[in-house]
């Protein structure tokens, strides 16, 4: 079956969450992957989002974290105070979502300027809750399109930590409980990180993608796994339930 390179990226997200109990999540992309898991590998899987909003079940596709649907039949309610205290610093995130203006090697993130923080070239919205979901949840998810500008070699300004200049013993040694970034879902492929140094390496390849793409939006000499997988396209099901019942519109999977 045809696929877009969006609907590739949200069922390879949603595939990722298999076996995950908990995810702070927020709109566009990552909430439909998070509700396509729902249905396909995590069925257990319950949704946080950041204005205070716990076990959500939304009957549509919300409009941002303040639409009202996120609140009906969700298992609490709370201030965003609440939410981040008990549930985020409390340790009950498994995984998070965030998204990125810049992400360098060490999965270190920047949405704060692009270019010198008192004279940018673009001010952009800033961290909100990222710098603390960054450092709290268990593990970080980052979904994003593959582009040079995207993959920088080194961030113009860290808004949520990754694993630093790559160490990642660095994120213990300064009180961070999170595991941090783990997985980067792309257009292209996925990329992880290793162990030892915290350095972004191409895991995953999808079908009908060239290395050499990939290797051309990365602003960096890209580490690639010896053991290169290629993912399977998306199956019949999965295009179905992203296209019928959770974005019927196509405000996302186009």
């Amino acid at each position: 079956m045809e696929y877009t390179a969006s609907e590739m990226m949200i069922i390879s997200s949603a595939r990722a969450l298999q076996g995950v109990k908990v995810v702070f999540v927020g709109v566009g992309m990552p909430n439909i992957a998070c509700n396509l898991a729902r249905q396909t590998v995590a069925s257990d899987l319950e949704l946080v989002y950041e204005s205070g909003i716990f076990g959500a079940h939304p009957t549509r596709l919300p409009l941002s974290i303040g639409d009202p649907t996120l609140i009906s039949g969700a298992t609490s309610v709370c201030s965003i105070t609440e939410l981040f205290m008990y549930y985020l610093q409390g340790g009950r995130i498994e995984v998070a979502f965030l998204g990125v203006a810049q992400i360098d090697r060490f999965g270190n993130i920047n949405t704060t300027v692009i270019g010198d923080y008192h004279k940018p070239k673009i001010r952009l919205p800033g961290s909100g809750g990222a710098c603390e979901i960054a450092i709290h949840a268990g593990k970080v998810f980052i979904i994003t399109r593959l582009s040079s500008r995207t993959f920088v070699e080194k961030v113009d300004f860290i808004t949520s930590p990754g694993f630093l200049d790559g160490d990642p013993a660095k994120r213990a040694a300064l009180g961070m409980p999170g595991q941090g970034p783990q997985l980067v879902v792309t257009d292209k492929g996925i990329l992880r990180f290793k162990a030892d140094t915290g350095e972004m390496y191409l895991d995953v390849i999808y079908p009908n993608v060239e290395l050499d793409e990939i290797r051309e939006g990365i602003g960096w000499e890209l580490a690639v796994s010896p053991d290169l997988k290629r993912a399977p396209p998306p199956t019949p099901q999965e295009l179905r339930l992203v296209r019928e019942e959770l974005d019927p519109d196509g405000r996302y999977r186009s």
